[in-house]
């Protein structure tokens, strides 16, 4: 935020709209919202945009998930053509590209296009969900709260009123709702989704084009990135939600967006419609400070080790690079995050606009009596709760990075670890063990799948010996006193029997033991211990935590009702939490630093400029060299016959808004966004609305790919593009 001298206009610069920030709720577009928007170029009303009654443009847009949770989404996509195909990230579709993925056919070093519908792949799991309506049920569920309850009460009471809205909502087979609270715990609204739970792969550009730039450019700007898959929906023929069938057709959508090939030019209007993830904008200086000093510096400081662990293995093997290349993505996109955030929060002193805005907040309540009764303790609650759980959350961080996302064999025989031994139990029905057994395979194939017995072995080691340095001996798991006891202290020859000898650490073992079971082996089994252990150990944290974070939840409930209610009147928009939203802004070049001028566009010269054989994240397909040498770019250059391949915006997003669509005033896709840029990566927590962009693809190298370098004209065939 800018430096400003008065306190009061700084809260209400933090708490009030700019003409970027924000990730608005689709339902309250109308008045204030929407007059900005048109404003600014938008040509639509609120009811192009959201309409529960006609064809509307969140018709389009799609949140991908899982369907163990369709209520979270990790990504975004959107439907453009009548065909149900969809547009997301690259990185949003990396998972799939990698499971389709072998040494005979390595999609992921030389991309994938379906040329017709049979040759789409299937992605069991995988689901997209189109909103169907939103309702604000707010008076509804406080109708039903009081002042008095405690955490755990009005946590149950709301639970029961959700059930019971949910069901007067009258669900149809195939859709999802849920009730979702706003302003931390203030308000509350319905949700209902259609979920469509077969979701194939379509398309996917070479690594070389789509993770163009790797790690070293993640987050940065300028950008050269093909960021982008196609993905397709596909429904019973009736048009229903079904799961896979090869009797399933492609989704009839009741929206698709047009693509615009025109271009974009500084300055013009562009709105970005997704599904954010999470937000922190109301954070007070004592979370920030255990974000900056907990879970970004154990995100980083673990990750760190795993990922050279795994990049090391990786760069010996392409097999090995093929199961782990979608763990790794994983892993260092956030790696990464943690660590620029921490440098933007730092460098934009977010720490002194949080406290400035906790000042002016308690001189607004003192003002007055009523006021002060019923905010005063607010802060100080926060702050005596985040101190009394300020040791255990830390080891709770650490713990959690380095041993429950570390080594993946302890923590598969964490989870799987209660049905095996139920295979010993003798009083257990055959029928019952069957159907046991049956989901251990299932459970067996998919995670052996992209294993590999010594980078797991490596990673225990590596991140073992980490964590002990890291954490208090007081919150570690047992193991770590079974080390010295019966292996003289020493890790690594813990992790050599272990792996030589349990039932987890390869697929062999863990089938023998399904057809053989013995409550013995499997008790007896180190890698089950470990498994146990770290589980314990982090729930025993949570449970230390729990009164703290109870006091924490209730306080900050009451801090952001003040703030609310002390910036009456203005628009403030909810903190992300999964559900689809709108953020408005402008196609807009930056100033990062004195001296420096970032332009909104970059072009293919750049990529030729970038290119370096002799590096992974920087070596182009020969296919994309050819083409730029011969400069067959088609209609897709502008004015100055540049080919176009990333753009900057203004639009306030965040992780899960990743392949959301950058929209023209008049509707029209002009690109997807992907990333944003490392000086605001402080933007979660308090906007920046001088440096905060988001980094899109430009639509027309997603055209001129498809076309000239895949010559995919099925695909091309089917979109409705305006040139």
């Amino acid at each position: 935020m800018k430096k400003l001298v008065s306190l009061l206009l700084m809260a209400c610069i933090c708490f009030s709209a700019s003409a970027e920030e924000g990730m608005w709720l689709l339902s309250r577009l109308k008045g204030a919202t929407i007059k900005q928007m048109k404003s600014q170029g938008c040509k639509l009303s609120d009811k192009d945009i959201y309409d529960i009654n006609n064809s509307s443009i969140k018709d389009a847009i799609a949140g991908l998930g899982n369907a163990t949770n369709p209520g979270r989404h990790f990504c975004t996509s959107e439907i453009i053509s009548e065909q149900g195909l969809l547009l997301t990230n690259h990185h949003c579709g990396y998972s799939a590209i990698q499971a389709h993925s072998s040494v005979e056919h390595n999609y992921l070093k030389d991309g994938f296009w379906a040329k017709d519908f049979s040759q789409e792949l299937a992605n069991p799991g995988t689901t997209a969900s189109i909103l169907d309506y939103m309702t604000d049920v707010t008076d509804r569920v406080n109708a039903c709260l009081s002042d008095d309850m405690s955490e755990g009460r009005r946590a149950a009471v709301i639970d029961s009123i959700g059930n019971i809205i949910k069901n007067e909502a009258n669900i149809k087979e195939g859709q999802f709702a849920q009730v979702i609270d706003m302003y931390e715990g203030n308000q509350f609204f319905l949700f209902v989704y259609t979920i469509y739970k077969d979701v194939r792969l379509v398309a996917a550009p070479p690594e070389g084009m789509g993770k163009f730039g790797g790690d070293t450019d993640n987050w940065m700007w300028p950008r050269h990135t093909a960021d982008f898959c196609l993905l397709r929906i596909y429904t019973a023929p009736d048009g229903s939600p079904a799961e896979y069938s090869a009797e399933n057709v492609p989704l009839k959508p009741k929206h698709s967006l047009p693509i615009s090939a025109k271009g974009v030019k500084d300055g013009d209007f562009a709105m970005i419609l997704g599904f954010p993830g999470s937000t922190d904008r109301f954070a007070t200086s004592h979370s920030l400070q255990r974000t900056i000093e907990h879970t970004n510096a154990a995100r980083y400081d673990i990750r760190t080790v795993k990922l050279n662990v795994l990049w090391a293995a990786m760069e010996n093997s392409t097999a090995t690079r093929i199961k782990y290349a979608a763990k790794a993505s994983q892993s260092s996109n956030y790696w990464k995050n943690a660590h620029e955030q921490n440098k933007a929060l730092a460098k934009l002193n977010t720490m002194g606009n949080k406290q400035a805005i906790e000042e002016e907040f308690i001189k607004w309540y003192e003002a007055d009596s009523e006021r002060a009764k019923k905010y005063r303790s607010a802060l100080s609650q926060i702050k005596t709760g985040y101190e009394n759980i300020d040791d255990a959350n830390y080891a709770f961080n650490y713990i959690l990075e380095s041993l429950y996302s570390g080594a993946e064999a302890p923590v598969f025989a964490y989870k799987n670890g209660g049905g095996l031994l139920l295979l010993c139990n003798p009083d257990v029905s055959a029928e019952r063990k069957a159907a046991v057994k049956e989901q251990l395979q299932k459970a067996a194939d998919a995670f052996y799948k992209d294993y590999d017995m010594q980078v797991d072995k490596d990673m225990f080691i590596a991140l073992y010996q980490e964590c002990k340095k890291r954490v208090d001996a007081e919150y570690l798991p047992n193991t770590y006193s079974f080390i010295n006891k019966e292996c003289g202290g020493s890790i690594k020859t813990f992790a050599d029997v272990a792996y030589e000898n349990s039932i987890f650490s390869t697929k062999e073992h863990f089938e023998d033991f399904l057809a053989h079971p013995s409550e013995d082996q499997i008790t007896g089994d180190w890698l089950f211990y470990a498994g146990n252990e770290m589980g314990k150990a982090l729930l025993a944290l949570s449970k230390t935590t729990a009164e703290g974070d109870l006091l924490i939840q209730a306080a900050n409930r009451k801090f952001v009702a003040g703030l609310l209610e002390m910036n009456e009147g203005k628009a403030i928009a909810p903190n992300a939490n999964s559900t689809l939203r709108l953020t408005y802004g402008n196609v807009l070049s930056y100033e990062p630093k004195d001296g420096v001028t970032y332009n909104y566009y970059t072009t293919i010269d750049g990529i030729m400029e970038k290119e370096d054989p002799t590096s992974y994240e920087f070596t182009i397909p020969e296919r994309l060299r050819e083409l730029y040498k011969a400069k067959d770019f088609g209609p897709y250059t502008d004015d100055e016959g540049n080919l176009p391949i990333n753009f900057i915006s203004n639009n306030d997003i965040t992780g899960g808004n990743s392949g959301s669509p950058v929209i023209n005033a008049k509707g029209e896709l002009i690109g997807v966004a992907f990333d944003g840029n490392s000086e605001a990566m402080s933007g979660d927590i308090d906007f920046e609305e001088n440096l905060q962009r988001c980094i899109n693809l430009d639509i027309r190298y997603f055209l001129w790919i498809v076309d000239k370098f895949a010559d995919a004209q099925n695909l091309i065939d089917e979109m409705n593009i305006v040139f």
